[in-house]
């Protein structure tokens, strides 16, 4: 049997490995906005909501950000900052919502915050070096498909661990 600290950092393996396949599926679709994207990578973090400790959380959020800048292979541009804007700011966002409300959110609500924390942050991203005054252009369209794109999200999220046995299994393990 393996060590309870082994198990613990398989998992954030695991669900960081599910982050670098989603984040190469994101890649793939085209983009009317270059750091304009539509959160699948975000799954693994939704879902470790109430399974990981707030340190392995922010591990698997630093392996996140860091494996989409490398996928994408914008690590060294200024989108990456767009990334981590928007990473950071929605997965603190879903941490609190989670912490203050428990059981008592759905992924589907996790996921809406998430969303709207990202986008925000991403256009005082956009506001302070991109499209300085016309970011209100592009204002719409985002916080409209962060919406879309959340409700979506949320919705596979709380799916999958209603139905999820390996969820389960996790779930039932002390943190």
């Amino acid at each position: 049997m393996k060590p309870h600290s082994e198990i613990r950092v398989n998992l954030v393996a695991l669900l960081a490995a599910c982050a670098l396949f989603l984040s190469t599926i994101e890649y793939m679709i085209p983009k009317p906005i270059p750091f304009m994207r539509l959160g699948i990578a975000n799954i693994p973090l939704i879902i470790a909501l109430g399974v990981l400790s707030y340190r392995e959380y922010f591990l698997l959020l630093l392996l996140k950000i860091l494996a989409q800048g490398i996928m994408s292979g914008t690590i060294f541009s200024y989108i990456f900052l767009f990334s981590i804007a928007g990473s950071l700011s929605s997965a603190l966002i879903m941490l609190a919502a989670y912490t203050i409300f428990k059981e008592n959110i759905s992924r589907i609500g996790i996921s809406l915050i998430g969303a709207l924390g990202s986008t925000l942050s991403q256009l005082l991203i956009s506001r302070l070096i991109l499209f300085k005054e016309a970011t209100y252009v592009i204002a719409p369209l985002f916080l409209f498909s962060g919406l879309v794109s959340s409700i979506i999200l949320g919705i596979f999220s709380q799916q999958f661990i209603g139905s999820s046995k390996w969820y389960s299994s996790i779930k039932k393990r002390p943190v």
